[in-house]
C-alpha cells in the first residue's frame, strides 16, 4: 500500500514493519513480567548509593590529603581527633542539604553540579561560623585545601559515573520506555530528537496521534506503532506500563483535558512530561509565575550584557593567557613541525564573523600546503559548511593536528585579544553568513568560541538543521556552568575524533 500523507506533510505508512509485530516484540507479555517500571528504575536507587559512597570517599581522601599538606605525615596531634571522621560526614549531611542526592537532579544538565557547588559554599560557611562561635582551634590551611579538594573530586567522580551511565544507555541499558502524544510533526521531530539525545535515557515505543483510533491495527509512523488516539492515553499507559509520557503542544488537549490526563496517570508509575511552544529554552531562564490566579510560565530575557559578560570574558581571557604560558613548549613544537615538514607560513589566518557581525581575523596552525585555495577538494559538509573527509590539501601534520583539534591552539590569541571566547558559537565565514536564514543570526549575540556545543556534539557530521539548533540552544541558555560542562566534554570528542576531519 502507498504511504497516506496529512496536512503536515509527514507521511504514515501502513506496510512493514507491521505494527502488530512491533508491539509483541516491545511489549511481550513474558518481557513485562520481567521488565516493568518498576524493574526498569531499580537502578536509579543503587546509582544514588553508588553517589553518596563516592562522595564520602572523596571527602575522606580530600580530608587525608589536606591533613598531609599543611601537617605533613605525623601524629594527629594538630587537629581535634574528631575532625578527620566528622569532615566525611558533614560533606554528604550538605549534599543532602542541598538536595544533591535527588533524582531529578542526576544523570542530566549541569543542576547536579550547581548543587554540588552550593554544598561546597554552604559547607565552607558552616565551618567558618561553628569554629569562630566555638572557638574551635581547626587549622586555615587544613580548611582551604580539604574543602576545595573535596569539590573537585566530589565533581569529577560524579562526571565519570554520568559518563559512565551515559556510554551504557547509548548500549541499549537503563532506557525508560516512553510514548509520545501530540500531532504527526510534532512527533516525528521529538522522536529524532529522542534518538539522537539517546544518553538522555528515553526510547520511544508508540505514539497516540489526532485521529489514531481510527487507524488500522498495522499502521506504524516514524517508525513506531500508532497505540491510539488522545483519548486511549492512560489505557496505553496502563495495559504496557509506560514509563514516560511526552505531550507535544496541541490544541485538542487544552488545559481541562490536560489536568484530567495528570489525575489519569496518577494512578500508574508513569511521568508526565509536557513539551512547551517555546524550544530550546531550558533552565534559570524558564519560571513557572501564578499570573491573574493561573501558573503561567515566565520566560526571562538571555541575560547577555552587564556583570554575567564581564564575569565571562574576564574568565575567558585569565584562563587563556594562562594556557599560552603553559603550553608554550607546545605551541612551539607544533610551529616547528608544521614549517620544517610542508613550506609556507607556520599560522593561517582567516576572516570569520563575531559578535554583532563584526569580521575579525582568526589565527589557526596551517594544515594545508601553500596555495591550497587553488585546488579543488571534494565536499562532505551540509550543504552550507564546506568540510571534505579526504581533502588532498592537507598535509600529514596537518591531519594529525586536525584529528587532535591541535591547529586550533592559536585562537587563545583571539580569546585574549577579545575576538572569541573559549566556549561559544563556531566562527562562520563571511560566505556562510550570507546564506544564513533569520535564527542563525541569533548567534552573533555572543563571541564565537574556539570551542562550544558543536565540538562536543558531533562537528563535521552534523547537518546543518542540527548546527542551527544547537548554536541557537546556546545562546538562549549560557552560563559559565555550562561553559565548563561543554569544556570537559571537550576533552572526550578531542580524543575520539569523532566529526574531526
Amino acid at each position: 500500500m502507498s504511504p497516506e500523507g496529512d496536512r503536515t506533510g509527514v507521511q504514515v505508512t501502513t506496510t512493514q514493519p507491521r505494527a502488530s509485530d512491533v508491539r509483541r516484540s516491545l511489549f511481550a507479555p513474558s518481557r513485562l513480567r520481567g521488565a516493568g517500571t518498576e524493574a526498569r528504575r531499580s537502578w536509579q536507587s543503587g546509582y544514588v548509593r553508588s553517589v553518596v559512597l563516592a562522595d564520602l570517599l572523596c571527602a575522606v581522601v580530600a580530608a587525608v590529603a589536606g591533613y598531609a599538606a599543611r601537617f605533613g605525615t605525623g601524629s594527629l596531634g594538630h587537629l581535634p581527633v574528631w575532625v578527620l571522621p566528622a569532615l566525611p560526614l558533614a560533606w554528604v549531611g550538605a549534599m543532602l542539604v542541598a538536595r544533591a542526592y535527588e533524582q531529578r537532579f542526576l544523570w542530566i544538565g549541569a543542576e547536579e553540579f550547581r548543587r554540588v557547588f552550593f554544598a561546597a559554599m554552604l559547607m565552607l560557611a558552616t565551618v567558618g561560623t561553628v569554629s569562630w562561635a566555638l572557638k574551635l582551634d581547626l587549622a586555615r590551611g587544613f580548611v582551604v585545601v580539604t574543602l576545595p579538594l573535596a569539590t573537585v573530586l566530589t565533581l569529577a567522580v560524579r562526571w565519570l559515573l554520568r559518563d559512565r551511565l551515559h556510554r551504557a544507555r547509548s548500549r541499549g541499558r537503563y532506557l525508560q520506555t516512553a510514548v509520545l502524544v501530540g500531532h504527526r510533526s510534532g512527533v516525528a521531530a521529538l522522536k529524532e530528537q529522542v534518538e539522537r539525545e539517546r544518553h538522555h535515557g528515553y526510547t520511544v515505543v508508540g505514539c497516540l496521534l489526532p485521529g489514531g483510533e481510527g487507524l488500522p491495527e498495522q499502521s506504524v509512523f516514524a517508525g513506531v506503532p500508532v497505540l491510539g488516539g488522545l483519548d486511549d492515553v492512560a489505557g496505553v499507559v496502563a495495559r504496557f506500563e509506560v514509563d514516560t509520557v511526552a505531550v507535544l503542544p496541541c490544541p485538542e488537549l487544552d488545559g481541562p483535558r490536560l489536568r484530567r490526563l495528570g489525575w489519569e496517570l496518577e494512578k500508574t508509575r508513569a511521568e508526565l512530561l509536557l513539551a512547551p511552544a517555546v524550544t530550546e529554552i531550558v533552565g534559570p531562564r524558564v519560571r513557572i509565575r501564578p499570573v491573574c490566579g493561573l501558573p503561567l510560565l515566565h520566560m526571562e530575557k538571555p541575560e547577555l550584557r552587564g556583570v554575567r559578560r564581564l564575569a565571562k570574558e574576564t574568565v575567558d581571557r585569565s584562563a587563556s593567557a594562562l594556557a599560552l604560558l603553559l603550553m608554550l613548549p607546545v605551541l612551539v613544537g607544533i610551529a616547528a613541525a608544521v614549517g620544517l615538514t610542508s613550506r609556507g607560513g607556520v599560522f593561517f589566518r582567516q576572516q570569520r564573523v563575531g559578535r554583532d557581525g563584526q569580521v575579525f581575523s582568526m589565527l589557526k596552525f596551517r594544515s594545508m600546503v601553500a596555495g591550497a585555495e587553488g585546488i579543488a577538494a571534494p565536499d562532505d559538509g551540509n550543504g552550507v559548511l564546506f568540510k571534505s573527509r579526504t581533502d588532498p590539501r592537507v598535509t600529514r601534520v596537518g591531519r594529525v593536528l586536525r584529528r587532535c583539534s591541535l591547529d586550533e591552539l592559536p585562537q587563545l590569541l583571539n580569546v585574549v585579544r577579545g575576538d572569541m571566547s573559549l566556549v561559544g558559537p563556531r566562527p562562520p565565514l563571511p560566505s556562510e553568513v550570507e546564506r544564513y536564514g533569520f535564527d542563525m543570526h541569533r548567534r552573533f549575540l555572543v563571541k564565537p568560541g574556539i570551542t562550544g556545543l558543536w565540538q562536543i556534539s558531533g562537528r563535521s557530521d552534523l547537518s546543518w538543521d542540527d548546527s542551527v539548533r544547537i548554536d541557537v540552544r546556546y545562546v538562549e541558555n549560557w552560563s559559565l556552568t555550562f561553559d565548563f560542562m561543554i569544556l570537559c566534554k571537550t576533552i572526550r570528542a578531542v580524543v575520539s575524533g569523532s566529526g574531526a576531519y
